[in-house]
C-alpha cells in the first residue's frame, strides 16, 4: 500500500486508540523505504510522543522489567521506557520496531503488550496506539519469522514505495530539487536493492536523504562530489546523479520564467525534468509572499510550453501537492487546464 494511504489508516487507527476501536498495525517492507518515518509523520500530525522501541536490541526482562522482594512478596519494576500517563501524556504511539528481528523470547514478551495493551502489572494507556514494522525474510537483514500467535494479533500492510508520495515528501522536506529531478527521470532509482547481491550502498528512499545531505556539505567540492554520492546510493546509480547534475548548468532561465517572460522549453528530457522540479521549488519558496498569485501563474503559462503535454501534467500535479488547493483559484489554472485537452489531472 503507497504512503498517502497508509498514512490516513493509522491516522484512522490512532484516533481508534481514543475510542476503544484501534487495532494494532504491522507495516512489512525491505530495508530504507520509510517505514519509520510514516510512523514518525503520524505523531507530528497529531502533536504526541512517539516511543520507539528496537525490539531488536531488547532482552525479554527490558519489557518485563527486573523483579524485586518487598517484604515476603516479589514485585517488578515497570520500564521508563514504557508508556506512562503521568511522564508521557494520555496520547500517543508505542512503536515496536524491528519487531522481526528480535529474538523469539522477546517476541513471546510481546505477546500480552500488543493485544492485552499489558504486561504483568502494567497497562497500556488507553490513548495510545500500538504500531510495529519490521523486514521480510528476503531483504537479507536479520529476521526471524513471526510466530503465527503474535502475526495474528496484528492488522498486516505491506509499505509499497510511489514516487509521488515521495516527491510530495521531497519538498515537503527540503531535498534538493535536482535530486527529485533525476528520480522523475529515472524512476526505477529511487529503490533498487538486490537481495542477491546484498550491497552495502543502494539507492532507496533513506538513502537518497543521506545524498541530499551530501550534495549541501560537498557540492562546493568537486573532487569529492562523486565519491560521497556514490557512498549514498552505490556506484552506478552515483554516476548517473553526477552527470546530471553536470547537465543542469544548461537549463533556462529560472528568473525569467518566474517574471513571465517567453522563454522555450528544453528539447533534453533530462532537463525538462529538472526546469519542472526546479518551478515547483520556486512556487515554493513565494508561496506566503505577496507575488505569489503572479508567480504561480507564469508557471502555469509555462507548462503549456512543453511539447509533451504530461511534462505539464506533472509539474502542476507536483505544484498542486506542494501549495494546496489555492492554485485552483489562480486565473492561468483553468487556462491550462483547458490547453491539455484530454489529459487527466489527479492527485
Amino acid at each position: 500500500m503507497r504512503p498517502s494511504h497508509l498514512n490516513i489508516i493509522l491516522d484512522e487507527e490512532f484516533l481508534g486508540a481514543q475510542n476503544g476501536s484501534h487495532t494494532p498495525v504491522m507495516l512489512w517492507g525491505p530495508p530504507g523505504v520509510g517505514k519509520s518515518q510514516i510512523i514518525a509523520q503520524i505523531g507530528e500530525r497529531h502533536d504526541i510522543p512517539v516511543i520507539d522501541i528496537r525490539l531488536s536490541q531488547m532482552e525479554p526482562s527490558d519489557l518485563r522489567g527486573i523483579p524485586f522482594r518487598d517484604h515476603d512478596q516479589v514485585e517488578w519494576a515497570i520500564p521508563a521506557m514504557l508508556p506512562n500517563t503521568e511522564r508521557h501524556g494520555c496520547q500517543g504511539i508505542l512503536f515496536l520496531d524491528e519487531i522481526t528481528s528480535a529474538v523469539p523470547s522477546v517476541s513471546a514478551a510481546a505477546y500480552q503488550l500488543i493485544l492485552d495493551r499489558q504486561l504483568g502489572e502494567y497497562k497500556v494507556p488507553d490513548g495510545w496506539a500500538i504500531f510495529a514494522a519490521g523486514n521480510r525474510q528476503g531483504d537479507r537483514g536479520v529476521t526471524y519469522a513471526m510466530p503465527s500467535p503474535l502475526a495474528n494479533r496484528f492488522s498486516h500492510y505491506d509499505v509499497d514505495l510511489n514516487l509521488d508520495d515521495w516527491v510530495a515528501w521531497a519538498y515537503e522536506h527540503h531535498i534538493h530539487e535536482s535530486i527529485i529531478a533525476f528520480l522523475r527521470f529515472r524512476p526505477e532509482l529511487l529503490f533498487d536493492f538486490d537481495p542477491a547481491h546484498n550491497p552495502v550502498a543502494f539507492p532507496s528512499p533513506r538513502s537518497w536523504e543521506f545524498t541530499n545531505r551530501a550534495l549541501q556539505k560537498f557540492s562546493n567540492k568537486p573532487l569529492l562530489l562523486l565519491g560521497t554520492l556514490q557512498a549514498c546510493v552505490g556506484p552506478s546509480a552515483g554516476i548517473e546523479l553526477k552527470a546530471f547534475i553536470d547537465s543542469l548548468d544548461q537549463m533556462p532561465d529560472l528568473d525569467a520564467i518566474t517574471r513571465g517572460e517567453d522563454i522555450k522549453a528544453p528539447k533534453e528530457i533530462d532537463l525538462q525534468y529538472a526546469v519542472a522540479s526546479a518551478l515547483v521549488g520556486r512556487a515554493i519558496a513565494v508561496k506566503e509572499k505577496d507575488n505569489a498569485e503572479e508567480v504561480f501563474g507564469h508557471i502555469l503559462n509555462y507548462a503549456k510550453a512543453f511539447r509533451q503535454k504530461e511534462m505539464g501534467v506533472m509539474l502542476v500535479s507536483d505544484m498542486l501537492r506542494a501549495v494546496g488547493d489555492e492554485l485552483f483559484e489562480v486565473p492561468a489554472f483553468s487556462q491550462w487546464a483547458e490547453s491539455i485537452g484530454d489529459i487527466l489531472l489527479y492527485d
